[in-house]
């Protein structure tokens, strides 16, 4: 490809809005451009990329007995209906109308489409297993798109689905998704950690991502150094100190003014936060449980939203409003379940705990010894708190930390979750008709490629992998006496089947190296005067290293070598 046809311009500036470095190089290296909130056309440079990427994903899916096919965008409502997710999810479900006034949405995510196509293609256990992906764009009105291709409303992502006669068939599927994925990342020189994950809208018995760590990320990671355990914030348990142990003491009415935060309420009652009882109100507008929940956590810890969403059987909450607490007796400062009407769900370390000190629904006002259940039953008493750094693993005892991450892949069990709401069966070998076991398994490869922008960059610009780069050589012919050679030689490269990015523009030599710098091919050659007069050309790989010259004669053997070293190099990753 010559640079001077190339479609696509370079820029000097740091685009507004692109609020990571990867990104930013992505957008000023010209692989990208936004059209909207969470909306971005891939250039050519950036598609080559996507399909090298695409390419990669095909061989490990083919390599663990995957058929490719693929599913309509558009999808009738009524089958989301059937499945019970249209009412559960919120406004990142678009929905619209037909011409004929028949509801649809643009699919998330295909689970409800391919449980309804296995309803007329599989019929008997002689079917199974079976393992088809697809590789196609997904629609998700997400309300805070960040991070350029990390965090979108429109993408595109390989979906796995695997079908099965019962769990032990799931679970082989699951670990094979396991390898085929490590081994992708691997090629892409992309550093992953496994981490257990919360199941969220998808369903199903359990749920793992795969998390880029990088401090750019939205997941809060929990670690054990000593165990090894691992997983989301969302989900992730600790073990928890022991609770206060007292007789339960009398409740009394305290005089509190000014006392509506934790900080404020400690140091007027001379108290830990570990004695308070802390209300946060939340509200669930569609689900198992519409209406007000009231979490009860103690004042030093915080409520782990996504625990409590799984808890109540909600796929969102809210914060409550003002209006919403006023209007079922709680008083925004000084709350507490007590006298309050809605679901109350207490965390179990509190519940056991004596003598708290919790609001009293009135302005200024506190309760003491509050005990539970002697003074507001809980509806449920469950695990809804988050882990921290510091915490105590729940395996091992040893102090947890924390770190930040991408998700960039992630795997369902999805049972019979979906078979058997949509009425997806096949004839046993015993002749009964038995549920099909599913699993779901993803990877979004904007987000992949924007990772590895994250992971691979300098103060320049990009440091593509060999494996991902757009083309693997930036062939530079510096100056005019050097154009012919330079010519010459990419055609011989081309003939020889190296993917070549010629440029061949009339600019300055160090608007040329900086452009090179910035767009990230593994390997630079330059052409120029100098080059010449010593009898060669100059070599120089992106990620480091000195410059060398070769002989002209010899420049397209020493490319390829160069460029299988940095092929064999990520293969030992």
């Amino acid at each position: 490809m010559r640079l001077s046809r190339h479609f696509g311009i370079t820029l000097r500036a740091t685009s507004v809005g692109a609020d990571t470095a990867g990104n930013q190089f992505l957008v000023r290296a010209g692989y990208l451009r936004q059209l909207g909130a969470g909306l971005f056309s891939a250039l050519p440079l950036a598609r080559r990329s996507l399909k090298k990427i695409e390419a990669m994903l095909r061989e490990e899916m083919d390599a663990i007995g995957g058929q490719e096919l693929l599913m309509p965008l558009v999808q009738p409502a009524e089958l989301w209906q059937r499945a019970g997710r249209y009412a559960d999810i919120g406004a990142e479900l678009l929905r619209f109308d037909d011409r004929k006034s028949r509801p649809m949405v643009l699919a998330m995510t295909h689970e409800e489409a391919l449980a309804e196509l296995c309803r007329s293609e599989i019929h008997s256990y002689r079917q199974l297993p079976q393992l088809v992906y697809q590789i196609q764009t997904k629609f998700r009105d997400d309300p805070r798109p960040r991070a350029g291709l990390i965090r979108v409303r429109e993408f595109t992502m390989k979906d796995s689905y695997s079908l099965d006669r019962d769990n032990e068939g799931l679970d082989r599927q699951y670990r094979a998704h396991f390898d085929a994925y490590r081994h992708l990342f691997a090629r892409c020189d992309l550093p992953v950690m496994t981490v257990g994950a919360d199941v969220g809208i998808m369903g199903g018995s359990a749920a793992h991502e795969l998390m880029y760590l990088t401090p750019i990320g939205e997941d809060t990671i929990v670690i054990c150094g000593n165990c090894g355990y691992t997983a989301n914030r969302q989900i992730a348990t600790f073990a928890k100190p022991a609770p206060s142990i007292a007789e339960p003491l009398p409740i009394e009415r305290v005089s509190t003014p000014g006392a509506a935060s934790i900080e404020a309420l400690t140091k007027l009652l001379d108290i830990e936060a570990s004695q308070i009882a802390k209300a946060v109100f939340f509200m669930v507008d569609a689900g198992a449980r519409p209406g007000l929940i009231i979490a009860v956590v103690r004042g030093d810890m915080d409520v782990n939203e996504t625990k409590l969403a799984s808890t109540v059987g909600a796929t969102e909450l809210r914060p409550a409003t003002e209006a919403e607490m006023t209007a079922a007796g709680a008083v925004r400062g000084y709350a507490s379940p007590i006298g309050v009407s809605g679901v109350t769900v207490v965390d179990d370390l509190l519940a056991t705990s004596a003598n708290l000190v919790a609001g009293a629904n009135e302005q200024g006002a506190h309760f003491r010894n509050v005990n539970i259940p002697r003074d507001f039953a809980p509806s449920i008493v469950a695990d809804i708190v988050s882990a921290r750094a510091g915490d105590a693993c729940s395996r091992c005892g040893a102090a947890l930390r924390t770190c930040r991450g991408v998700e960039v892949a992630n795997f369902f069990k999805l049972g019979t979750r979906y078979s058997d709401v949509l009425g997806v069966y096949f004839r046993d070998t015993d002749g009964v008709d038995k549920l099909v076991v599913m699993g779901s398994y993803g990877i979004g490869l904007g987000r992949l490629l924007a990772c590895i922008a994250e992971e691979h960059h300098d103060e320049r610009g990009l440091c593509w992998p060999v494996s991902v780069a757009p083309f693997s050589v930036h062939l530079i012919g510096l100056d005019a006496q050097a154009r012919d050679t330079a010519e010459q030689l990419y055609a011989s490269l081309t003939e020889a089947g190296v993917d070549v990015l010629y440029d061949d523009r009339e600019e300055r030599p160090g608007v040329k190296f900086a452009d090179a710098d910035l767009m990230g091919m593994p390997l630079r050659v330059t052409v120029s005067r100098r080059s010449l007069a010593g009898g060669g050309v100059e070599l120089r790989q992106r990620s480091g290293g000195a410059d060398r010259y070769v002989a002209l004669g010899e420049a397209v053997t020493a490319v390829r070598k160069e460029l299988q070293f940095l092929w064999s190099d990520l293969a030992t990753l």
